[in-house]
This record gives C-alpha cells, sequence and structure tokens, in this order.
C-alpha cells in the first residue's frame, strides 16, 4: 500500500497535465513503514530526458537526477519508494517497458492524461521475480499543512 495525500495527487496531475503530450516523471520520496506501506512525504518532480521524439511513450531519469533526488530525499530523512509517471491519452496501466525498466519493492504511480487533462492515478508493484506488476492500493488522506511539518521533522 502507498498513503499520498490530495496535494501530493493534485502536484503528480499537474505535471503530467504541464508536460503533455509528452511524459512526465519524478520521483516518490518518503518512508518505507515497517507494515510495508510507503508513505509519501514529498512529490520530486524531474524532467523527462528522452529525446524528442520519444517522449510521448517513453520517460528517462538521467542517473545524476537520479543521485540529486536521493541526496534532496537523504538530507530530508527520507527515502525514494517509488516513481511516478504520466501515461499522455493511454490508461495508468504499466506498459511492457514498464516493466521492463522497473526495479521490485518500488511503487511505480501512473497518472492517465486524456487531451490535456489529468484522470486517474494509479500505483503498481513490480513482483520479486520481475514477472508483472501488480495493482497497489492507494490511500488517500487530506492534505494538512501540520502534518507535512511534523513528518519532516521526525527524529529517526
Amino acid at each position: 500500500m502507498i498513503e499520498l495525500n490530495d496535494k501530493q495527487r493534485a502536484e503528480i496531475a499537474a505535471h503530467g497535465e504541464r508536460d503533455y503530450p509528452h511524459e512526465c516523471c519524478g520521483l516518490l520520496l518518503g518512508r518505507f513503514t515497517p507494515a510495508g506501506v510507503k508513505t509519501i512525504s514529498e512529490i520530486y518532480p524531474i524532467s523527462n530526458a528522452r529525446e524528442e521524439q520519444a517522449k510521448r511513450n517513453r520517460f528517462l531519469i538521467r542517473p545524476e537526477e537520479l543521485l540529486r533526488g536521493e541526496r534532496y530525499a537523504s538530507e530530508r530523512r527520507q527515502e525514494v519508494v517509488g516513481f511516478y509517471h504520466s501515461h499522455p491519452d493511454h490508461p495508468a496501466v504499466p506498459s511492457q517497458y514498464d516493466l521492463d525498466h522497473a526495479w521490485p519493492l518500488y511503487s511505480y504511480a501512473i497518472v492517465a492524461v486524456r487531451a490535456g487533462s489529468a484522470g486517474e492515478v494509479r500505483s503498481w508493484e513490480m513482483e520479486a521475480d520481475r514477472s508483472k506488476f501488480n495493482e497497489e492500493e492507494i490511500q488517500y488522506s487530506q492534505y494538512s499543512a501540520n502534518v507535512s511539518l511534523l513528518q519532516g521533522s521526525d527524529v529517526l
């Protein structure tokens, strides 16, 4: 399961709409809980590094951008717990390409963007043997500035 608040869901949707008709991409920052829930505390947008023609149905996060995101997360005592991207004019379902380029344990949130308007957001986890994705429950919560501030100041 993954926990997102309504503000984070809106940020993912807005990024998908901004980058339409190309795929957007970014990191899901937060924590892996002992119960196996991924609690998202921040959305970290990244520019799609794919060449222009391929951006319509593929995204690429350059290694240096991933490293920058990991450092950013670490400075805030967070982890990269997943990735998000958009599917322009396609459902929020992972493609074979998504499966071929994913890693187990992480969440993969996908926002469907049709005709420039973001729709559903669904999240997926890869089987440990990398054979397929399983849909992951998204638990939405209402955004509260006080909760976000407290989460960011947790002492480990």
